[in-house]
């Protein structure tokens, strides 16, 4: 086995772990994409005439195989290995020999690996926002079952104004839309094409086509300069993790007012008993954990973006190892999101209204009623207040 960077000098096993971390479990995922990537590469230098059709065909049938072979999890990448790009690499040589080699021409690891990343986070941010667009029709669904039940809507935590189920509902329902449209539009930084920018100085005396692999992989744009490429390292990531922290804050704030709802002190709601567990010790407690942990996954989200911005803020230009460190952040905010977003639809779908259980005090009116003499009166709105102020006054 030989690592992408090896010279043949021996390596403390320590300087390994800890340089390699989790790396290599990581990576897994994103083993098809590199897969993906180096088959766009490969065409290119074929393209260019810096590779043979016996290797271009050799190198895109055996890449073809070992994407095959991993899906299958025939093969898995391992710590000796570092990251899924030498393990491919590995993988490649062994089967065609030295005309696996000729496939690094052109790029360097650092583009490598960027452009997985990025190819991954386009699939990635489409899961999520279809999740996402899943949870807001669920709640449209609510909305059509029960809209018309009347809920009081709060202020302060007190009992404000008249609301109902529909305005409830449809208003979670349409900043989770929002959420899904800010998650469409952090593809805008990802859907760059670091390819050809190699190190970050591009490829001198080799004539690469950067245009070509961004066709050939669906790239919006070609990332220009070739010294951007590193500069941008963290912001697609960034923007990702801000826009999953916004909408699982939404789904935090929904959570919330569901656990309230389902109190025995409101009793607004029941919740279904699938989506509820028990207690240990308490033989009449079904618990709420689901929504529980639906509100407090808004702080892995935020946490991992707080993360991602610690490790590149003060970075000088180029490459940096600590960059590697935004893998486990990001992965971890994509993968509860994802997680949070494949339950909750069918969660939505059990929760019941109780309109025999949901009393609005007769306060919840005032302001209609100090608008509805501004609207018959034609008097000031602060002198409508009043009166009403005084009326309900009276009736305490």
């Amino acid at each position: 086995m030989t690592r992408l960077w090896d010279k043949g000098a021996p390596l403390d096993a320590r300087v390994l772990e800890y340089t390699a971390a989790q790396d290599h479990a990581l990576d897994e995922r994103l083993v098809r994409y590199d897969i993906e990537a180096s088959i766009a590469h490969a065409d290119m230098l074929a393209q260019q005439g810096l590779l043979s059709d016996t290797d271009h065909e050799a190198i895109r049938t055996a890449l073809r195989a070992i994407g095959e072979e991993h899906a299958e999890g025939r093969w898995h990448v391992t710590l000796a290995q570092e990251d899924c790009q030498t393990a491919i690499e590995n993988l490649l040589t062994e089967r065609i020999g030295a005309a696996g080699g000729r496939l690094h021409a052109g790029r360097s690891r650092n583009d490598q690996v960027l452009a997985a990343l990025r190819l991954y986070l386009r699939d990635a941010t489409r899961e999520l926002h279809a999740g996402a667009i899943g949870v807001a029709e669920a709640l449209d669904a609510l909305a059509a079952r029960q809209g018309s039940v009347a809920l009081p809507g709060y202020t302060h935590m007190q009992q404000a104004m008249p609301s109902s189920v529909a305005l409830w509902a449809l208003g979670f329902a349409a900043e989770i839309r929002d959420d899904a449209e800010g998650l469409r539009l952090a593809e805008r930084r990802s859907g760059k094409n670091p390819l050809g920018s190699a190190a970050g100085y591009g490829t001198p005396h080799l004539n690469v086509s950067r245009e070509a692999t961004r066709q050939s992989l669906n790239f919006r744009v070609t990332h220009e300069p070739v010294t951007a490429v590193q500069l941008s390292r963290g912001k697609a990531e960034a923007h990702l993790l801000f826009e999953i922290t916004l909408l699982t804050q939404d789904i935090g704030r929904l959570a919330s007012d569901l656990l309230l709802f389902h109190t025995q002190e409101f009793g607004f709601v029941s919740l279904p008993e699938q989506f509820t567990t028990g207690s240990s010790i308490m033989p009449q407690k079904r618990n709420p954990d689901v929504f529980e942990l639906m509100r407090g996954r808004s702080a892995v989200a935020q946490a991992a973006l707080n993360e991602v911005l610690a490790v590149t803020q003060k970075l000088s230009s180029g490459y940096h190892r600590d960059l590697q460190l935004i893998k486990p952040p990001l992965f971890r905010a994509i993968d509860s999101c994802g997680q949070t977003l494949g339950i909750l639809p069918s969660a939505l779908d059990g929760v019941r209204f109780r309109p025999e259980r949901i009393h609005l005090d007769p306060g919840v009116h005032a302001a209609g009623a100090a608008n509805a003499l501004v609207a018959k009166e034609n008097i000031p709105f602060r002198d409508a207040y009043r009166q009403i102020a005084a009326t309900l006054d009276k009736l305490k």
